[in-house]
């Protein structure tokens, strides 16, 4: 196979992105959104927001690592952060992030695996910053939403604070501050 059968092969595969719904709805809340959309709307909150993250990083690599964080869920499903999971949950998508990114050629594969386990550890700037973002966005989705899936699945404000806070506040203490404020307000 060339080079351009494998990456059209990988393209075509990815679509499948668009078929797994996620908790989250839409801001209309007409549906579910999917991953690919979810991915997509990271992309573009690293685009408009790096100004605020914790260190300096590069809007690029933030937006790459967003773009292919949740390609494993092609084949693992997603799976909403207030849920238990278990220990098993990185080795399936570390299982999966290889089956998709070998479809890619040299040294395609490798880039991309290697920004996906990137973002997995969360041990650089850009990860932390892109970690961040992944639970932001979701936590502004159930703020916009009036509680969205929080009342769905009768999440406190501790588990809110527990769950996201953290990350987000690794990634950038200046949106966390923003969702302190947002969450205290919307559990009063």
């Amino acid at each position: 196979m060339t080079a351009l059968e494998q990456q059209l092969t990988f393209l075509r595969e990815i679509d499948k992105l668009k078929t797994v719904i996620r908790q989250s709805p839409l801001l209309d809340k007409s549906r579910r959104e999917n991953s690919a959309e979810h991915s997509w709307h990271l992309a573009m909150y690293a685009l408009i927001l790096s100004e605020y993250a914790s260190g300096t990083v590069n809007p690029s690599r933030v937006i790459k690592m967003l773009l292919l964080h949740d390609v494993v869920e092609i084949d693992v499903g997603d799976h909403p952060i207030h849920l238990a999971y278990s220990g098993e949950l990185y080795q399936e998508e570390s299982a999966a992030a290889t089956r998709l990114f070998g479809l890619l050629p040299q040294p395609q594969c490798h880039e991309l695996n290697n920004l996906w386990q990137e973002f997995e550890r969360a041990e650089t700037a850009d990860a932390r910053f892109a970690k961040a973002l992944d639970r932001f966005q979701p936590l502004l989705v159930n703020i916009f939403t009036d509680g969205g899936t929080w009342q769905e699945n009768g999440v406190s404000p501790e588990q809110v604070l527990t769950r996201y806070g953290p990350t987000i506040k690794r990634g950038s203490p200046a949106l966390w501050e923003t969702c302190e404020s947002l969450i205290m307000k919307h559990f009063s």
